[in-house]
């Protein structure tokens, strides 16, 4: 079973090359992503196993990553057959770019599954790597100017941090080796969690900060953060769906097993501060990019950084209420997420652009579609019922508990400020008076020239989009969207009032986490 959740999206993979994407493979990720999420749950119950020659390993945590993996690749997956539609009825697609999108995004959860289930810190540094190479395909899917520049930004700057991830993993080696471990133990995390205060601290303490700093490129975690709002208002809205919904907390994952072995060997204090510096740091640029930001697609990955900057601040609280808070989150990051980038992805088909002012008095025109995205952002800003806002509560209580108080208030003055700006684009897109001809005449951003693999179903006086738009106006969109938005939004306000099924792995998921207690009262979520 623990082969599962990797090989089904790796047959998706090859079907979608062997048959291409048409109307009965394109649903393929469907099942795939469902199956994912079906394998996670006997192997949550099973607490502990694994396979491929002791390759892959699966616990709590790793089996509670796989159903977040699984929860967000199905909304992403269901949203992708209506998107790739409204892309060729636009001719910004064909066939041949298609099935490379079939491929690429089962290689892409294929990989994001492998590294949760490594048994090894080698193994999954093998996997992030992967995940880098594959999205970078779907990134500059358009293969326009825009879209191969942040494709070529995020290749560089996540190859830099994995650079460091690399470098501080040969480190950890070393110092496993000296201590007495062999070379296969020296990279496993079971060996690593029970040895680690045999190892070196001086070279510990850099292995810690190269991996933290590594790892955390690619979690979206200041200072190597700028990659992320360019890849994911380039990215197709399903991935960009995956990448802030569950690749950043996939990478997020590798810091907290470093975490583990950093706490027993260093003490708590070294990781501690070293998260704080890196949340902060976060949450200030976060604030900082959000006042103003006209760009409702970068607005979403600016606010991926706020988040995954929450996540930080967590982490390095570090005991069970913090932690439960921090895993509870990172689901319902990627719940809420999905839904924002899917939503958005729709909005931008309708009006041509992903400008704010392009999209003015969206209630007006497509209340299904504004409702669904004002719902997203209101989860997303922390507001009851939805599971944010439990999971940010714990994460304060907890700061404050722990005598973090220095930490958190100033997080939550950022906060604040990241609320009024996105509040404030908020209100312009969903209540503010709408453009004068009620649509852009305008390509979607970035795009120009022909299609990527010369489909011809661009309209051929160009105007096509915008009396399509007239026609069936933003609703036809909402139609296409409508089952992943209601179910990620339900889903997110049922976390926000009961953990149910999911309690006794989070329980279980945190104390692997931390020496601590198991999660506690977590203020809504019970």
């Amino acid at each position: 079973m623990v082969i599962v959740p990797v090989a089904l999206p790796l047959a998706a993979a090859c079907l979608y090359a062997l048959f291409g994407w048409n109307r009965v493979t394109e649903w393929l990720g469907v099942l795939s992503a469902g199956g994912l999420l079906a394998a996670a749950v006997p192997l949550a119950r099973a607490g502990e196993g694994s396979g491929l020659w002791g390759l892959l390993r699966v616990d709590a945590l790793s089996a509670y990553m796989l159903v977040v993996i699984g929860v967000v690749a199905l909304l992403a997956m269901l949203a992708s057959p209506g998107y790739l539609r409204a892309e060729a009825a636009a001719g910004h697609t064909g066939p041949r770019a298609a099935r490379s999108y079939g491929i690429f995004t089962q290689c892409f959860v294929a990989a994001m599954a492998t590294a949760v289930l490594a048994a090894s810190l080698g193994m999954l540094w093998v996997a992030v790597e992967a995940t880098t190479i594959l999205t970078a395909f779907l990134v500059g899917y358009r293969r326009t100017r825009k879209a191969t520049e942040a494709a070529w930004k995020y290749v560089v700057i996540c190859s830099v941090g994995i650079a460091l991830a690399l470098l501080g993993l040969v480190m950890v080696h070393y110092a496993a080796v000296h201590a007495g471990l062999s070379s296969r133990e020296g990279l496993d995390w079971v060996s690593l969690a029970e040895h680690a205060g045999r190892l070196d601290p001086g070279v510990t303490r850099i292995a810690v900060v190269l991996l933290v700093l590594g790892f955390g490129a690619k979690a979206g975690l200041a200072p190597l953060h700028a990659w992320l709002p360019d890849a994911h208002s380039q990215a197709p809205a399903p991935v960009s769906a995956l990448m802030s919904g569950v690749l950043l907390s996939v990478a997020f994952y590798a810091i907290l097993r470093v975490k583990v072995v950093s706490d027993v060997a260093l003490g708590a204090g070294f990781c501690r501060m070293l998260l704080i510096v890196v949340a902060l740091a976060s949450l200030a640029v976060a604030a900082a990019l959000l006042i103003g930001q006209r760009d409702f697609k970068r607005m979403l990955a600016y606010s991926s950084i706020e988040h995954m900057g929450l996540i930080a601040l967590g982490a390095a609280i570090g005991n069970g209420l913090a932690l439960g808070a921090v895993l509870l989150h990172i689901l319902g990051h990627g719940l809420g997420k999905s839904v924002l980038f899917i939503g958005s992805g729709r909005i931008q088909q309708a009006a041509g652009s992903s400008s704010v002012e392009a999209v003015r008095g969206l209630g007006g025109r497509a209340p299904g579609l504004a409702a669904a995205f004002g719902l997203g952002l209101l989860a997303l800003l922390g507001l009851p019922p939805f599971s944010l806002f439990a999971s940010e509560l714990g994460i304060v209580r907890a700061g404050f508990a722990a005598g973090l108080g220095w930490a958190v208030a100033p997080a939550l003055v950022l906060m604040l400020v990241i609320v009024a700006g996105v509040g404030r684009a908020a209100g312009r897109m969903l209540l503010g008076t709408a453009p004068p001809d009620g649509f852009s005449t305008a390509p979607p951003d970035g795009f120009s020239g022909a299609p990527p693999d010369g489909f011809s179903g661009a309209p051929p006086d160009g105007s096509g989009e915008r009396s399509r738009g007239a026609e069936d106006g933003f609703g036809g969109r909402w139609r296409g969207a409508g089952v992943p938005l209601v179910v990620g939004l339900v889903a997110c306000a049922v976390l926000g009032v009961t953990l149910g099924p999911l309690r006794p792995l989070l329980d279980s998921a945190v104390t692997i986490a931390t020496a601590g207690p198991p999660l506690s009262a977590m203020g809504g979520a019970r």
